[in-house]
């Protein structure tokens, strides 16, 4: 429903080693209208006829940089190539493709046993860019798609190459006037409060944390359309654990944009996920507050958000989630004591962490009884993340995804922050590996076949905080502060009921006609008879089946 499916394999052109960004080039970087011309300095000469016309106001000039992937000291001189730029052959992905089996069968990546594991993605997402200077890279799920195609692990997985979300499911959420304007928006070469900071912006659109970049609307749409996907398939049973790395923009609201997020993609899927669970719990691990799902879910006790993030409102974004923000302060609100949110300091480690998170998702868990999960994944809690500020590694992050899994509940992991784009795709990548039961079995090495493997600059997939960062952050969280938390949202706890009611606020009608329609046109622009006949060979060589060329 929505999306194509593709057993075991993925589009490959996006791992090419031609590419190096989320536009093709090689060392060159030009402009992508002028990708298949070439300049020569006799153009450039004024003609007899021009004598009296300025040459120079009509002589192509490089854009300024600032939120543009374009080199200003370079000559705009295009090479000619033989095959479009970026996009491997025929030949190179069938090459690649029997690597991935290789890996599968040496790593023993296997379909797990009692539980299925789906998914979402769509390449098109990585070739956005949100500008030079800007930390956001989409590029990120590139180097994700790597390591986890490097591993053998789509094999143990059902893949979907999701379609981009309509209008109408986006409109469930965020509101016309935000979403017309966001469609129609003109792309900017510069964030408009670069100059004058005090500089007003419709809709928070067009600063500097939310810049108006080309294909802005697309981008929104395929990584609502991940989400919306994976969470279709929770709801219709066809997956018992789905991964949208794409997704958890968490920061958008109904009518605005916010911290680097435009639609909230996990709003969304909770409300499919609504429909037809009771209950359902939002855990964020991102390092900044989860205000925009807390936000949304405020007056319902249908969906509990907990938050586990950096709190310093003064200087960090988004500065709210207080321990004491618990919700609704009026008892008679049914959100009351549904929202709970864990304050931390600068330099929290793996262990302390891990400890934190068992103790209160454990007891929400036994209070709440959620009948389905949406796990928030934000990388950038790693150590040496671009704007993050703890002690944690891939192991340590990690953690919090193997627990949510043992609780045997229905779960959607979603991407979220992260920009150091090694480390975040180390991280999705393993908890990829621990979604489909193969965390023991995969090596630390990443593998040679890796695309993209130098961009990693460490070997291993488990870099020590040395190697991530030049020194590790000094631990600001006590141990009496981090025991006072597990209290004081213990004592929240006790005032959530234990089975909340099953009235909410209006949920907007299923769009599946619509979905529907859209589904059947997409099947017949991108051929899924030749996904099925891939999807069939595979079956017959065994591959991801234990017993049958497992190893």
């Amino acid at each position: 429903m929505g999306s194509f499916r593709h057993q075991g394999l993925f589009k490959i052109s996006a791992q090419h080693p031609r590419r190096q960004g989320p536009y093709f080039f090689r060392r060159k970087l030009v402009p992508k209208p002028f990708t298949h011309l070439r300049f020569s300095s006799h153009l450039t000469q004024t003609h007899h006829h021009f004598e009296m016309m300025d040459v120079d106001s009509y002589r192509w000039r490089p854009p300024k940089t600032n939120y543009l992937p374009h080199n200003i000291d370079m000559d705009p001189v295009v090479e000619e190539f033989e095959i479009p730029l970026g996009r491997a052959s025929d030949h190179e992905n069938a090459a690649y493709f029997e690597k991935m089996k290789l890996a599968a069968q040496e790593f023993n990546i296997v379909r797990p046993k009692g539980y299925t594991v789906s998914y979402h993605a769509t390449s098109e997402m990585e070739k956005h860019h949100f500008g030079q200077t800007h930390p956001m890279k989409p590029w990120r799920l590139t180097l994700t798609k790597s390591l986890v195609t490097a591993y053998g692990m789509p094999f143990a997985m059902d893949n979907y190459n999701t379609r981009h979300a309509t209008y109408e499911e986006l409109n469930s959420f965020h509101s016309s006037d935000y979403l017309d304007y966001l469609a129609t928006a003109a792309p900017e070469d510069q964030p408009r409060d670069l100059d004058n900071p005090d500089k007003d912006v419709k809709f928070n659109l067009g600063g500097s944390d939310c810049p108006l970049f080309h294909g802005l609307y697309d981008y929104c749409s395929m990584s609502a359309g991940t989400s919306l996907d994976a969470a279709r398939k929770i709801c219709n049973k066809q997956s018992d654990i789905a991964i949208a790395w794409g997704g958890g923009l968490h920061h958008a609201k109904k009518s605005e944009a916010s911290g680097f997020c435009y639609i909230n993609d996990i709003v969304l899927a909770i409300l499919q996920l609504l429909r037809l669970y009771p209950r359902v719990l939002y855990i964020d691990i991102d390092v900044h507050h989860g205000d925009g799902v807390e936000e949304a879910f405020f007056s319902t006790d249908r969906v509990m958000t907990v938050s586990f993030h950096k709190y310093q409102p003064e200087v960090f974004f988004p500065g709210t989630g207080g321990l004491n923000d618990n919700g609704p302060k009026s008892e008679h609100n049914p959100g009351a004591h549904h929202a709970i949110n864990v304050p931390l300091n600068d330099g929290i480690t793996d262990e302390q962490y891990e400890h934190l998170f068992k103790s209160i998702i454990g007891q929400v868990n036994t209070t709440f009884r959620p009948s389905a999960i949406a796990l928030q994944c934000g990388a950038d809690s790693l150590a040496g993340d671009r704007l993050g500020r703890f002690n944690l590694k891939v192991e340590g992050h990690a953690a919090c995804v193997r627990f949510c899994k043992s609780l045997g509940i229905p779960m959607i992991l979603f991407g979220g922050g992260g920009y150091t784009p090694r480390n975040v795709a180390r991280a999705w990548a393993y908890e990829t590996s621990i979604a489909i039961g193969a965390d023991q079995n995969i090596p630390a090495e990443i593998p040679q076949h890796a695309p993209w493997r130098q961009h990693f600059v460490h070997e291993t997939l488990f870099p020590t905080l040395e190697q991530s960062m030049s020194e590790p952050r000094n631990n600001k969280n006590t141990e009496k502060r981090l025991r006072d938390i597990v209290a004081h949202v213990h004592e929240q706890l006790r005032f959530v009921q234990h089975a909340p009611s099953v009235q909410s606020s209006i949920i907007p009608p299923d769009l599946g006609p619509v979905r529907d329609e859209v589904e059947e046109r997409l099947k017949e622009e991108r051929g899924e008879r030749e996904g099925d006949e891939v999807e069939r060979r595979v079956k017959e060589q065994g591959l991801g089946v234990e017993g049958e060329m497992a190893v």
